[in-house]
């Protein structure tokens, strides 16, 4: 069982003085938890970021370098869960997966790198069965609200026909506020990766990359514009689809085929506007590169907290049986996606680890698989976010 023996910490933020960090130890702090501490390189920068945010002046501060194993190793002994923000996770992620597998320690991040999350499951997910250590990937924006959009979904499928829907539409249908300057540094280091290695580019394009053992049904690609029937809209290629439909996947997968062995998801992007403006629209979104040139936010950097308090999404998932009959659920998030709302959900997934999971099994997750109703119910009563089936 994980942490058999009691730790300093329930949690420690590690990444703290970057900018989600900061988020999500303000977050912390302001909910008043107690047994957490931050993490970061630099003492310094720790009491400042401690300072900022109007944390407690006793608030623990641990000193943790991805470039020096033995201060992980030292942080995951100390703490029940790890919370960590320090990405790109393909550069510095590996060694505090491997510590978190090895010492029974729980883990959760924002990781939206499927390369790499592939590679991790491989080398650690026996040992994290072994240890008790529950290991989470991405629990932010990318995958929790689409994850749990499903799961939603399905269960409300189950007890409508007594069976899940075999085609989920994913459609975004509208969404305010900036990707995250990480996200945009993950996907640079990805590109960067399936260059050096171009069998990296088989996983990155496969559906159930994450499903080591399992490939199902043929999927829809999601990468040029269409009429989506379904919807009466046009729709347009979304640039999280690709993480979010593996995760997905493998929630699928580590839940016994719940949605079936021959089910079939995608996402999209529905287009403003009607008839050809629509169509228009869905073409200039395929085109748009929200990573592209010099403006967007640079990891560390982020939006303002206006910014982040003016943002918003709405996610519609359309689930289909056979003969054409419909069953819908809408998940909402009232902040932006890549930080206001991120921070409310990466924090709650750490809490609901420490609160809610007592005796669930180790290995790699994802937050639906191992979280599920629980999660959810902490983000509808703490995160602005909302679940409505049927």
């Amino acid at each position: 069982m994980p942490t058999a023996t009691p730790r300093d910490f329930e949690i420690i933020v590690y990444g703290a003085t970057g900018f989600t960090g900061r988020l999500v130890a303000e977050y912390l702090a302001g909910k008043g938890a107690t047994r957490w501490a931050m993490a970061g390189r630099s003492l310094d920068k720790l009491k400042e970021v401690r300072d900022l945010i109007g944390a407690p002046a006793d608030t623990p501060l641990v000193i943790a370098d991805a470039d020096e194993p033995e201060t992980l190793a030292a942080m995951c002994a100390r703490t029940e869960v790890v919370l960590t923000t320090v990405g790109p996770y393909q550069l510095y992620g590996t060694p505090l997966v491997a510590a978190c597998a090895a010492s029974g320690t729980a883990y959760v991040d924002l990781c939206g790198e499927p390369a790499w999350m592939r590679h991790m499951i491989d080398a650690h997910h026996d040992d994290a069965r072994r240890t008790g250590a529950r290991i989470v990937f991405s629990c932010g924006f990318d995958s929790i609200p689409f994850d749990l959009g499903v799961l939603t979904l399905q269960e409300a499928a189950i007890a409508k026909f007594g069976k899940p829907v075999p085609r989920v539409k994913g459609r975004v249908r509208s969404m305010k506020g900036t990707f995250s300057g990480g996200t945009a540094a993950s996907l640079k280091a990805t590109l960067a990766a399936a260059a050096r290695d171009p069998g990296l580019v088989k996983l990155l394009t496969s559906s159930f990359a994450l499903t080591p053992g399992f490939k199902g049904p043929s999927q829809p690609t999601g990468l040029i514009p269409e009429y989506d029937r379904t919807i009466e809209a046009w729709v347009a290629p979304f640039v999280m689809a690709p993480i979010n439909t593996k995760n997905v996947h493998r929630t699928n997968f580590l839940l016994a085929e719940k949605y079936g062995a021959d089910f079939v998801y995608d996402e999209m992007m529905v287009a403003p506007g009607l008839g050809e403006l629509g169509k228009a629209a869905a073409e200039a979104i395929a085109k748009y590169n929200p990573f592209g040139g010099e403006g967007g936010p640079k990891p560390g950097e982020g939006p303002s907290k206006e910014e982040r308090d003016n943002g918003h999404y709405d996610l519609l998932f359309a689930g289909l049986m056979p003969d054409g009959t419909r069953i819908d659920t809408v998940v909402t998030g009232d902040r932006d996606p890549g930080y206001g709302s991120t921070s409310k959900m990466i924090a709650e997934s750490a809490l609901c680890l420490v609160e809610d999971m007592a005796g669930a099994p180790g290995g790699i997750w994802t937050p639906g698989a191992l979280m599920g109703p629980q999660l959810r119910d902490r983000l509808k009563a703490n995160a602005g976010l909302t679940f409505t089936a049927g």
